[in-house]
């Protein structure tokens, strides 16, 4: 089985232009890959190593063992990771630190839900020792932690997974579908509504509860002391460890927002307040971001309204978040439907739209793209340099809220425009013993 795997041919981007070359066209099977999917059968069961157990690692992790087997399992904390074996059952072992289970040569492919901070280590070491990897959203801390995933990625041919599932939706992806065949005449606007960062602080330190590795869990972040408020799910809210709304409903909508733009920015300008708190909240309290784009378009970020996409063109408008798909060109599609062939985008196999009651399970579907992929040798739905992008376009929006000013974006060199102080921002120092082999 691991031969097989470890022998497949994946095609694999690495340039902005292929990847606007792959948004554009569908994949295709080669005769390799088909001779792979041959010579294993769809029934073979994949090992699978889930790390990061707290509510989203453990979600995607049951959501990966529709596909193949839970045989390992590692989390910082020993309660979480003893939670998570009752609920995977008594057969995978548990580990503290993701190295060893990545030494496991019987796993094949290992889910990541831990903190942002951590998920370019593990992508990076999981890829080295040969696993394929679901890791969950925003892909990276900083802009060059995705320039060193893309090239780790290319190097070892394997699949990488994002979990901005909101590319699987099928609303999300028929705006961009409409806008990027011009439903809405030519694109001039997109208005993005993420939410408000939370606000917290001062406080209170305490010795960390003996259970949690708590310098593990801090990895490559500067040396704190343990707060309650720092760790598990309220690490976002913290510069250290992740970028506030920006970049956690930003992976979503902004990556949406992007995919249908079909380029990358060149500016940004930012409004924020920040909150200054001692031990308390690091993220902008309140902020507003524009975009520029190639030919004029123009794209906003807030985090005040409601939450969604809305794009405005020369012809119409089109409004998506998880519970809404309306506009004009929505219905006009009763009398002017859309056929199947007329799709551009990533095509549409069997896992496009599964059915669970009646109801559109999009998580269910963003694993299965990436187990066919697994399996198939071909390029998942949110691969590594498509969500390296879309992040990237998340970073600078906050690098410009922090540096108080305006930056204008180099796309293709991936750097800013005569602007050396802000270059020293593309990467962070990290704490010794913690730093990113790249």
């Amino acid at each position: 089985m691991k031969n097989n795997i470890s022998n497949r041919r994946r095609f694999l981007l690495s340039t902005s232009g292929a990847l606007a070359a792959t948004m554009a066209s569908p994949y295709h099977l080669t005769a390799s890959t088909a001779q792979q999917q041959k010579s294993r059968s769809a029934n073979d069961r994949l090992r699978i190593g889930a790390i990061g157990m707290r509510y989203q690692g453990s979600v995607i992790a049951d959501k990966a063992r529709a596909h193949g087997d839970i045989v390992a399992i590692c989390d910082v904390d020993r309660h979480i990771r003893e939670q998570a074996r009752a609920s995977f059952g008594s057969t995978p072992k548990i580990y503290e630190h993701y190295h060893d289970l990545l030494a496991r040569d019987d796993i094949d492919v290992v889910t990541i839900g831990t903190p942002d901070h951590w998920h370019t280590p593990m992508v990076v070491d999981a890829c080295r020792a040969g696993k394929d990897v679901y890791v969950e959203k925003p892909l990276t801390l900083t802009i060059d932690e995705g320039k060193i995933i893309r090239r780790v990625v290319k190097e070892t041919q394997r699949v990488v997974q994002v979990g901005s599932w909101q590319r699987s939706d099928h609303r999300f992806r028929l705006v961009v579908e409409l806008v990027r065949q011009g439903r809405i005449g030519k694109l001039q606007r997109v208005d993005v509504v993420l939410g408000k960062n939370k606000v917290g602080g001062p406080f209170q330190s305490d010795d960390p509860p003996q259970e949690l590795n708590w310098d593990l869990w801090l990895g490559q972040a500067p040396a704190a002391p343990y707060l309650h408020e720092r760790c598990h799910y309220l690490f976002r809210w913290w510069y250290a460890t992740a970028g506030g709304q920006m970049t956690d409903w930003g992976a979503h909508h902004i990556d949406i927002a992007q995919w249908a733009i079909d380029a990358d920015p060149i500016a940004v300008r930012t409004q924020a307040k920040f909150p200054n708190i001692e031990n308390g909240f690091t993220v902008a309290v309140d902020f507003h971001a524009e975009f520029d784009y190639p030919d004029g378009v123009v794209m906003t970020v807030s985090d005040t309204g409601r939450n969604g996409i809305l794009f405005t063109g020369s012809e119409g408008r089109l409004f998506v978040n998880r519970a809404t798909l309306s506009g004009k060109p929505i219905e006009d599609l009763k009398h002017d439907p859309m056929l199947p062939e007329a799709y551009k985008l990533y095509p549409h196999d069997n896992h496009q739209r599964p059915q669970r009651a009646g109801k559109l399970d999009a998580i269910v579907n963003h694993m299965g793209n990436f187990f066919d992929c697994v399996r198939n040798g071909n390029s998942p739905l949110s691969d590594a340099e498509s969500q390296h992008r879309s992040a990237t376009t998340c970073h600078l929006g906050n690098l410009s809220m922090r540096l108080g000013r305006d930056l204008n974006w180099d796309a293709e060199q991936e750097a800013f425009v005569d602007d050396v102080q802000a270059d020293g921002w593309l990467s962070r120092q990290q704490r010794g013993g913690y730093e990113i082999k790249g």
